[in-house]
């Protein structure tokens, strides 16, 4: 059974940088369609564990954090937030084979 939805923000940050993969997807790769169809894998895999955002592992960090990243992974991409209290707080979407662990 899924538990309580937790409330869900998105920072700016994150809204940035899936609008520019979405535009490197649809213009540069000239691929409007696998663009649409990243947005959509996004924003269902976000709803999808809004209900348990802390029942996966955390991402490890050499950083001390107040509130650890926990990660999705869409297709090449990931999708990090944190958890405060009842928010599920969405805070980047990164490339995943970058070196996106330094950027945080």
């Amino acid at each position: 059974m899924l538990g309580d939805e937790y409330t869900l923000e998105y920072l700016p940050l994150f809204d940035e940088e899936l609008a520019t993969a979405v535009r490197y997807i649809a213009h540069t790769l000239r691929n409007p369609q696998a663009a649409a169809n990243l947005i959509d894998r996004v924003e269902e895999a976000i709803l999808e564990r809004r209900f348990a955002p802390e029942s996966f592992e955390p991402v490890p960090s050499e950083k001390d954090r107040e509130h650890p990243y926990y990660r999705i992974a869409v297709g090449k991409y990931l999708v990090l937030y944190c958890v405060i209290g009842r928010i599920m707080e969405v805070r980047r979407f990164v490339y995943a084979p970058s070196n996106w662990q330094q950027e945080l």
